[in-house]
């Protein structure tokens, strides 16, 4: 650990550690990554967070922003300063949206100024008081933080319907590389006397406004996306919020956050449908898709032989040996239209061939059918204690035609090394998440585990498909982008995050790959690793089977 991170920056006023216990507490986060950090900052305000960059800077020490720990991918570890930002949670008033505020969804009625260490859940509550909500839902919503959340575009069951983080912020605070602090706003020019913009302007905007730049930073047919940056909503608005939300912590610190809010569901419907064919399922997620559907889930046999480990009700109606089951929402303006809406629905499935099809209208009903997808967590829980869930591969999407390829594939990889897995997610987005489950206890685990990352990057380049859908490619998958990505668009990516960071002190590692960075280093599940202080590892186990992401990590020990 360098000698500069011992003590904390002079005039910075929030909780400041770099002894061991502390650091151990902050080395792991929801994924599988395990990195000890440096030190770890906890600033009170937008003040000590510009002291800490100004400091930083200084001493060329990387900062690593962090809000719950809910990361997936290893983008809130790493080896600087953790820079939590959970006490930062003011959630402000809700205020009538000014016509004239750009938005990206015309759905939006409201908005709602949050602090980054704002639970989702919190945010969400305040604006149901007002019969709103902020429909983007991931399913670690509860407590997720909208930092979080914007850091790596986060997006849920009804991005389906309503779009991922990205088009729901309004505005930006933030503090970039020199400790400058900006308000971005939609629809407005970037301020000026900023040098971080100031050199985007200069170095990277002529490049980026080239013809073909904005094309090579998508994938074609992919309908959710949190890899790379987002150069392509850039260049449709040329609001720099937008490459700003998904760049994971790399381009600036973001203090504070304006969220649009949308109407609250007026009334609800839900359908469930088993199918002995993958192919139909697809073919039916695609149409409830198009019939205007606000949620689509698939639900793998792989994922239903785990569920049914569990005793739901839900359970007792699907076929042995069905392939997939189809978990989908409606909206309506009353409960006979949401109604209406789901038999319609119902009957689009039947046409599919599914070998069941269930309505659920009331609020019980469509909670019984939807406690089948909250299912698996708690029961892989209770599994043999030496399998490991390790999300290697947990975020891929691909365009729609390939859906039933991709999870074909994935079962295969699963089959040739051996592994149990879990596979389930958003189906009308082509969206999928898998559970390896990997036995520690066979000398083999390391390499089947790597070979099955490889196996399926392989799969997801050749069906066109991103690794990141909606968890960022943090530290884990950055050194895979050159598989999934050309050479021109990780140019751009270099591009972007030399003009906002030339000194690479925001999360380096993250986006743009360093020199032999590896996907797979310490993973927190090896045997072999040295054990963490017991005090910490204590700490970290309780708010892995609590789900007490929310808790501030020091409070713990």
């Amino acid at each position: 650990m360098s000698a500069s991170c011992h003590l904390a920056p002079q005039g910075f006023r929030g909780a400041y550690r770099s002894d061991p216990l502390a650091r151990a507490v902050y080395s792991e986060a929801a994924g599988i990554a395990r990195i000890v950090p440096a030190a770890v900052a906890v600033p009170q305000d937008i003040a000590d967070v510009v002291t800490v960059v100004k400091w930083a800077g200084e001493r060329s020490l990387s900062l690593v922003p962090r809000g719950s720990g809910t990361s997936m991918a290893g983008g809130a570890v790493g080896p600087g300063v953790i820079v939590d930002m959970s006490r930062m949670s003011h959630i402000g008033t809700v205020d009538p949206l000014q016509s004239s505020r750009a938005c990206g969804s015309s759905a939006a009625t409201h908005s709602i100024r949050v602090g980054p260490g704002a639970l989702r859940g919190a945010v969400n509550r305040a604006a149901a008081d007002h019969g709103l909500r902020f429909p983007v839902d991931p399913s670690s919503g509860e407590y997720c933080t909208i930092g979080g959340m914007v850091s790596t575009n986060a997006a849920g069951a009804h991005t389906l319907a309503f779009g991922a983080t990205r088009q729901w912020v309004l505005a930006l605070d933030c503090v970039f590389d020199d400790g400058s602090e900006a308000h971005l706003e939609r629809g407005a020019p970037a301020p000026g006397e900023i040098p971080a913009l100031e050199r985007f302007i200069a170095q990277a905007e002529p490049q980026l406004r080239a013809d073909g730049a904005a094309r090579r930073a998508i994938h074609e047919g992919v309908s959710k996306e949190s890899s790379g940056y987002g150069i392509a909503a850039w260049a449709e608005t040329g609001d720099v919020i937008d490459l700003i939300v998904g760049s994971e912590g790399t381009l600036a610190m973001v203090v504070g956050v304006e969220l649009a809010l949308m109407p609250a569901a007026t009334a609800t419907g839900g359908v469930l449908g088993a199918f002995d064919s993958l192919d139909d399922a697809v073919k039916a997620a695609t149409q409830a898709r198009a019939m205007g559907a606000v949620a689509c889930e698939l639900l793998d046999r792989t994922f239903l032989e785990v569920a049914t480990k569990g005793s739901m009700a839900s359970l007792a109606s699907i076929p042995p040996g069905t392939e997939a089951v189809l978990l989908a929402e409606v909206e309506g303006e009353s409960d006979e239209a949401a109604g209406s809406a789901a038999h319609s629905l119902g009957d689009v499935f039947t046409s599919c061939h599914a070998t069941i099809v269930r309505v659920a209208e009331g609020p019980g009903e469509q909670h019984e059918i939807w406690e089948l997808r909250h299912a698996a967590s708690p029961i892989l829980s209770s599994l043999d204690p030496s399998l490991k869930s390790m999300q290697l591969i947990e975020d891929g999407a691909v365009p729609a035609e390939s859906l039933a390829r991709y999870v074909r594939g994935v079962r295969s990889a699963l089959e040739r090394r051996g592994v149990r897995g879990v596979i389930f997610g958003h189906a009308g987005n082509s969206h999928i998440h898998v559970n390896p489950l990997i036995q520690v206890a066979d000398p083999a685990w390391r390499e089947n585990a790597e070979g099955l990352l490889d196996e399926i990057v392989s799969l997801t380049a050749r069906l066109g498909g991103t690794l990141a859908a909606e968890h960022g490619d943090g530290r884990l998958r950055t050194p895979l982008l050159p598989r999934v990505w050309s050479r021109e668009s990780l140019d751009l990516f270099s591009l972007v995050k030399k003009a906002f960071d030339p000194l690479g002190i925001f999360n380096p590692g993250v986006k743009v790959p360093l020199a032999s960075q590896k996907p797979v280093a310490d993973i927190k599940y090896d045997p072999s690793l040295a054990p963490l202080p017991e005090r910490a590892r204590a700490a970290l186990d309780r708010v892995s089977s609590n789900r007490d992401y929310a808790a501030l990590r020091l409070d713990l020990i």
